[in-house]
């Protein structure tokens, strides 16, 4: 265990990861100038060490070698060691990570990189175990064979890193250089490729371990909108219910697990993750949208109901992240035995409920059962001479009993920090889900999120990064604004306060200035211009577990150009795309939200104006037939005092609240009533 008697320099943190390690015998420094120039001073390289707080093998390699006395000596003697939350400093897991992916062809967390006391990577991993095991070095013979080598070829190892450094820094930059047309034919390519490798049998992309595509999904249902190919819905809806039937879904909580260890969405890795259940309730509410399903509704309502029980702070702040462990195991707090289940439930009761969510004896996770649907209610109430009803009726209340039980269990760990980009990815599924399911208490959220963000994460104009403890810190990423930029809009369409349209304004006009390469052949970089000098500035591109700041970034510029009707937000976003468009019909997989920005743009979206009160009733049936359909390119405003942009000369129409309906140049008659809004809108 980490000895409180031992105290490092992680103990003034407020990173939860990085107060963690504040007490391992490591001599523990953040990144700073302090531990730099002492690398320096030294002549010692550096370890740097990247993870998170709800990583399990971070948690792993922490107890099995930084609580290691021995080890932590070696690392101590050698070199000068930095431990990161890549939450909080995206762009340094960023570089280090192009490094170790370009050396070793895999990449993950921990990440364990040696550098030059310049800062430039010499050699990396990730996990190492304790000792020699499977074919792979242990981390002592590691820590004492790169120390050697250090001291007696520090040189060559110093011209050889920096050679790899720009290979890094070239590796970072891609995207820009060259311009493509954008046609109609580019974003028609896209979704044959995505679904190429589409798991028929279980829905999902490729084998294991299998990662809940919500971005794929959600190009593929604007395909659909857009082409009518019923295929491209079989895959989104197979896929969408197999997740929810699988255990990566939490089938008592709500919410959804970082992903599955396996091709069936049965086992999950326990974490869960802000990003995640933002893009997933995102991707139901529209699955319900299209189709009407009411599975749908429910998974994105029980999502979000999780995130405001248990991932919200009193002030409004949307947490990080859930660990995978619990009591020192992954899965505990999340796992059954049957014999659980019969104590709670009673026998008869707990053999339906059993029967449902495949609890059995030998178990299917390391003898304990996670709960999971492998078939559906008609067929186990079929096969149990029960009704449907009465079988929904016994699930719900053992769901309940067992809900209440497991809140009496010691619960997985939080990361409580408030990120700015995670925040505004779900600021925008609550304002959306509220507007679509008129759901006044999500609109309550989203809005007590923007205000947290705008008022306790800002500097002089500028955004932070990283909230805890009521101390925000470090210079916000292009994700930040871009995500930020992107909830505001959908708050403005919810609530139609032009506060919030006019705080993603400026929001915007800093994105552009600081982030945005007038020299590079257009595209934004991760950092700003005036952020602490790096071995590299990378462009921030691939769609990976949530959007690229780049892909953000084009989709609010679009969103806020329609809305404002000011072209200056629309070119730098048509720029980037046709900086990436090559690059994004080559593997769409890694672009998948940019394909989507790319629709927004090609796809004639609607852009509605309704001249009225939003508190009058006719209005509020009005916006409400608006947002109750699948319309993912639609922009709306709402209001009497002919701001913004959409709703200039456009009044009530004999006093009456009034619906201005365009779609590209073309606008059709005011609508004064529902049903010519309904009719126009079909």
């Amino acid at each position: 265990m980490s000895d409180p008697k031992h105290a490092n320099a992680l103990s003034g943190e407020t990173s939860p990861y990085l107060l963690q390690h504040a007490h391992n015998p490591v001599q523990w420094n953040p990144w700073g100038d302090a531990a730099l120039r002492r690398a320096k001073e030294e002549d010692k390289p550096i370890l740097l060490s990247i993870g998170y707080s709800a990583c399990h093998w971070c948690h792993v390699m922490e107890h099995e070698s930084f609580e290691n006395e021995a080890i932590a000596a070696a690392m101590n003697e050698n070199f000068v060691n930095i431990k990161v939350d890549r939450e909080e400093r995206p762009d340094l897991d960023s570089i280090y990570m192009n490094f170790v992916q370009a050396t070793t062809g895999r990449g993950g967390w921990p990440l364990t990189v040696f550098l030059t006391p310049d800062q430039v990577p010499f050699f990396g991993g990730t996990y190492f175990p304790p000792e020699d095991r499977h074919g792979m070095p242990g981390f002592p013979r590691i820590l004492l064979s790169v120390a050697l080598a250090y001291r007696e070829n520090g040189e060559r190892i110093r011209h050889d890193a920096h050679r790899m450094a720009r290979e890094v820094e070239a590796a970072t930059r891609m995207g820009g250089e060259k311009r493509a047309e954008l046609t109609p034919e580019l974003l028609d390519s896209i979704a044959p490729r995505l679904i190429a490798d589409y798991d028929s049998e279980h829905g999902g992309f490729g084998s294991a371990p299998k990662f809940p595509p919500s971005m794929i999904l959600s190009y593929l249902m604007r395909a659909y909108r857009r082409s009518g190919t019923k295929r491209l819905l079989e895959v989104v809806e197979h896929t969408l219910r197999r997740m929810a039937a699988g255990g990566i879904y939490d089938q008592l909580g709500g919410g959804f697990h970082r992903y599955s260890v396996d091709r069936y969405w049965l086992v999950p890795h326990f974490e869960k993750m802000l990003y995640d259940n933002a893009l997933l309730s995102r991707a139901y509410l529209h699955a319900f949208l299209l189709t009407g399903d009411s599975l749908y509704r429910r998974i994105a309502e029980e999502t979000l109901d999780y995130v405001l029980r248990e991932m919200t702070s009193p002030d409004g702040g949307f947490y990080s992240s859930q660990d995978a462990d619990s009591e020192g195991e992954e899965g505990k707090f999340y796992t059954w035995s049957r014999a659980e289940v019969t104590e709670l439930l009673g026998p008869e009761k707990a053999e339906l409920f059993c029967r449902y969510y495949d609890v059995t004896e030998q178990g299917n996770f390391e003898g304990a059962s996670i709960l999971n649907v492998p078939r559906p209610a008609e067929s186990v109430a079929r096969l149990n001479g029960i009704d449907e009803a009465s079988l929904a009726e016994l699930l719900s209340e053992g769901r309940r009993v067992l809900f209440r039980e497991r809140e009496k269990r010691v619960r997985p760990g939080r990361d409580d920090k408030i990120l700015a980009a995670w925040n505004g990815l779900m600021m925008r599924s609550f304002a959306e889900a509220a507007s679509a399911l008129d759901r006044s208490d999500y609109l309550d959220a989203a809005c007590r999120n923007a205000l947290l963000v705008l008022d306790s994460m800002r500097r002089d104009g500028r955004l932070l990064r990283s909230r805890k403890d009521g101390r925000a810190r470090f210079n916000a990423y292009l994700e930040d604004y871009a995500c930020v930029i992107d909830g505001l809009l959908a708050l403005y369409e919810a609530a139609f306060e032009l506060r919030f349209l006019t705080a993603a304004e400026e929001l915007a006009a800093t994105m552009i200035e600081r982030f945005y390469d007038t020299q590079g052949g257009g595209g934004f970089f991760l950092t700003s211009d005036d952020h602490e000098a790096l071995i590299a500035r990378p462009k921030d591109i691939f769609d990976n577990a949530a959007p690229s700041g780049t892909s953000a970034a084009v989709h609010a510029l679009l969103r806020l150009w329609k809305l404002t009707g000011d072209e200056k937000w629309m070119r730098p976003a048509v720029a980037t795309l046709e900086g990436m468009a090559e690059p994004m019909g080559r593997h769409p997989g890694a672009f998948s939200h940019l394909a989507c920005a790319l629709d927004r743009l090609l796809s004639d979206g609607m852009e509605i104006a309704v001249a009225g009160d939003p508190d009058d009733d006719l209005t509020r049936r009005m916006l409400r037939t608006i947002f109750g359909r699948y319309m993912p390119n639609k922009v709306v405003a709402c209001g009497l005092n002919g701001e913004p942009f959409l709703l200039k000369d456009r009044p009530p129409v004999n006093g009456r609240p009034t619906a201005y309906v365009c779609k590209g140049s073309v606008c059709k008659a005011p609508a004064t009533s529902v049903e010519e809004l309904a009719a126009q809108l079909e």
